[in-house]
């Protein structure tokens, strides 16, 4: 059972500027409360019980909106004094971390795929690292994650080089401390999904679950306001 997670909310929210001004990403605010508060809900509904919010930009604004508590989740910030990207921000994030195994999510986006269910796929296929797919009918606007062999990850295409139906990356990872250790051998500004994703797939057992569950990703105005209609429905 998973019941610590990262969570990437040091977002600038460059492309919300027009919408949400001065914010971290996951601060802007979706009918009535912080886009974060909704993440927040659903890990609790999940059963973890410590989140490790990794901060930035303006992290000022979520110490002082959220505190130490949220509901049943005990919270722990991890600042980063500069930008250390998706994998950097995860390699520091780590030292807050208790257990060995652990969930990552971003904190701009919504996936409410079963923990639980997540977990067992993970185990089930001994993975050093699961990613959670979301099944989308056009992919061209994403990146695209091709599987094969029950699961095994089998490449990553960029943006624009698929269209039609697949899957995606949809922003939750279960990974184990050593295997973060193991593979990333970087130090300060660097990519989950570049230096580690796509360098590594090969390498090591990485898999990818598909799940057809609610998906929202706010990183732009039109998903954004879609996100004030649909969460204040939930």
């Amino acid at each position: 059972m998973i019941t610590e997670a990262i969570v990437l909310a040091g977002g600038f929210g460059t492309r919300l500027q027009s919408v949400v001004n001065d914010l971290p990403k996951p601060m802007a605010p979706v009918a009535g409360k912080p886009f974060l508060s909704y993440v927040l809900d659903y890990l609790a509904n999940q059963g973890i019980t410590h989140a490790v919010l990794s901060v930035g930009y303006r992290h000022e604004a979520i110490i002082r909106h959220f505190g130490n508590e949220y509901k049943n989740i005990s919270l722990t910030y991890a600042i980063e004094k500069e930008p250390l990207g998706t994998g950097g921000a995860i390699k520091f994030a780590m030292q807050f971390i208790e257990n060995e195994d652990f969930a990552v999510l971003n904190g701009d986006t919504i996936f409410k795929i079963d923990f639980s269910e997540f977990y067992r796929y993970h185990k089930h296929a001994q993975a050093d690292l699961s990613i959670a797919l979301r099944l989308v009918e056009d992919v061209s606007r994403y990146g695209t994650v091709l599987t094969k062999d029950k699961g095994r990850i089998s490449d990553f295409l960029e943006k624009g080089q698929k269209a039609g139906a697949g899957k995606i990356n949809g922003g939750i990872y279960l990974l184990n401390k050593s295997i973060i250790e193991k593979i990333a051998n970087f130090t300060g500004n660097f990519s989950m999904e570049k230096d580690v994703f796509e360098r590594y797939y090969a390498t090591y057992s990485f898999y990818g679950f598909a799940f057809n569950e609610y998906f929202i990703d706010i990183g732009i105005p039109e998903d954004y306001h879609r996100a004030q209609v649909e969460l204040n429905l939930t």
